[in-house]
């Protein structure tokens, strides 16, 4: 009987190991799910209110059953507790809060207790291999990785990668690419989270990244980081831009990338199904880099507009179709390759918007200043974009224009300057007439025109300018001071200012509490 028992104990052991060994878990994991199982049978013969503990010796696999009983003061649950006279009977110098254990004979198995040992035990194993697979990818995110398909539903691809299995969504493939089971699929690893199925493994093929990960295992100057990717732009399938850069003035980062007769560059566009691929010379200059990501259109001119990150980009009539591409693909991906918004304009374009601004320019001086149209050409022409312009410029310095004088330009600064005067008395005259509050005309950045403006969209307290976003002053479609060409930053600096009086207020409230437990506190003390 006895050496049936050890040969019971040797095989227990045995399963634990195996077990262990095939799932690539702890083994001290599997022999605790084995304890658990046993400890919830054997609370189902001996009563589930008792607290049971099972323990599986880790040398032999003997298992032994005990039940555990806390010595308190006061016996809430008699099956899991006992009071300190109880405990004296039993062992002698018992204390409140030791823990008793009373060992019970081993318990023989039936169909039911088994089975439900078996499902403990599987579910622990399962939950020990998730945590591992988890634990196994995580830091995986970003890497490039081979699987097999292991079956496709509704177009999602499920992928064994051997020790765990990941997916692909239909999202992530590209387009028109299809895979059946047993294929070899390489994607990128972009998200490992839990979830309640277990670890998710998350992989793309349409991630801007994978793209990138796929050049640097073809492109040993990248791995070795000589040639550094800076940005990459893709429309999945179809076209993409990659940026690069070297640190070594003697290596071309674009033939590098192209390989000997495009073998590098080859490589890729085959396991990407074909899709074309643009490698551009990175440029710390900004125009440099964009008139680069537009190719292969030319460019005539650019204009920055850097508080707006925007860029406006002049182009041959000629080249218009090839700049904006397919169905705006090509600006659309040097947009997001370089983070600039950009306008396309043909030179005739350009040339007539250049020329109803000057236009509009030289009438606004023209009545604003009282003077003939050569001299509004001559301002317009020097840079001066507004009357304020005239103000804020020293004297000296339009003294210089050609055919001006010390005299002419002190006389056009002084029209200015009457004309910003009676402007600003016309907009307070309307401001008053709105109902505008006078703190709405202190706050600093907002001119006499933009609270005329805000007036005139309901916008008449602090309070009310608090309330909104910086988007719903300056978005282009309905922003309530999109005419003034503010930028969200300091959109969103106005409403910040405007919400400055609230801290202000709750500070204050603080500030009065803590006066009034002072003067309670006080009154206590002279009493």
């Amino acid at each position: 009987m006895e050496s049936a028992a050890s040969l019971n104990r040797l095989e227990l052991l045995q399963v634990a190991d195996a077990v262990a060994r095939e799932k690539l878990i702890d083994r001290d994991i599997v022999l605790e799910a084995m304890e658990e199982a046993i400890q919830k049978a054997a609370r189902a013969k001996y009563g589930h209110e008792n607290d049971i503990r099972a323990n599986i010796n880790r040398g032999t696999g003997e298992i032994r059953l005990a039940r555990v009983r806390e010595v308190v003061e006061e016996v809430e649950n008699e099956a899991t507790q006992l009071t300190v006279e109880e405990a004296e009977l039993e062992v002698p110098g018992s204390q409140v809060g030791d823990l008793l254990t009373d060992d019970l004979p081993p318990i023989d198995f039936g169909r039911i207790a088994a089975q439900t040992a078996k499902q403990v035990i599987v579910q622990k194993v399962r939950e020990a291999e998730r945590e591992r697979q988890f634990e196994e990818y995580k830091d995986r995110i970003g890497d490039v990785i081979n699987g097999i398909v292991k079956r496709v539903e509704y177009g999602n691809v499920t992928v064994d990668l051997g020790k765990a299995d990941a997916v692909v969504r239909r999202d992530e493939l590209l387009p028109r690419e299809s895979f059946r089971q047993g294929d070899r699929i390489r994607a990128y690893i972009f998200d490992v989270r839990r979830e309640q199925r277990g670890p998710q493994i998350f992989l793309s093929r349409s991630h801007p990244q994978f793209m990138a990960k796929l050049f640097s295992q073809e492109v040993p100057e990248i791995y070795d980081g000589i040639i550094e990717i800076k940005s990459v732009a893709r429309d999945p399938g179809s076209r993409a831009k990659f940026a690069v850069s070297s640190n070594d003035p003697s290596i071309d980062p674009v033939g590098a990338c192209v390989g000997m007769r495009g073998s590098r560059v080859q490589a890729v566009v085959n396991e990407l199904q074909g899709e074309k691929i643009d490698i551009i010379q990175w440029s710390p200059d900004q125009a440099s880099f964009i008139v680069n990501a537009l190719a292969p259109a030319e460019v005539a001119k650019v204009v920055l507009d850097e508080e707006a990150n925007r860029i406006e980009v002049v182009v041959p009539d000629d080249q218009l179709s090839l700049a904006i591409g397919r169905r705006g693909q090509n600006v659309r991906l040097a947009t997001q390759l370089s983070g600039w918004d950009i306008d396309i304009l043909t030179e005739d374009e350009e040339s007539n918007r250049r020329q109803a601004e000057f236009t509009e320019r030289t009438n606004t001086f023209m009545a604003a200043l009282d003077v003939d149209e050569t001299i509004a050409q001559l301002l317009t022409t020097e840079g001066f974009s507004s009357i304020e312009d005239l103000i804020f410029t020293d004297v000296a310095e339009i003294a210089e224009i050609e055919g001006f004088d010390e005299e002419v330009a002190e006389e056009l600064v002084r029209r200015a300057q009457e004309f910003i005067e009676a402007f600003n008395a016309e907009m307070e005259e309307k401001r008053q007439a709105l109902g505008v509050s006078d703190d709405l005309v202190n706050v600093e950045a907002l001119s006499p025109a933009m609270v005329v403006v805000l007036g005139e969209a309901g916008v008449k307290t602090l309070d009310d300018l608090a309330d909104l976003s910086g988007d719903e002053l300056v978005s282009a479609e309905d922003g309530i001071l999109r005419e003034f060409g503010l930028n969200i930053d300091l959109a969103n600096e106005i409403v910040m200012a405007a919400r400055a009086h609230w801290f202000d207020d709750e500070e204050t409230a603080e500030e009065e509490a803590v006066e009034e437990e002072e003067t309670a506190s006080d009154e206590e003390s002279d009493a």
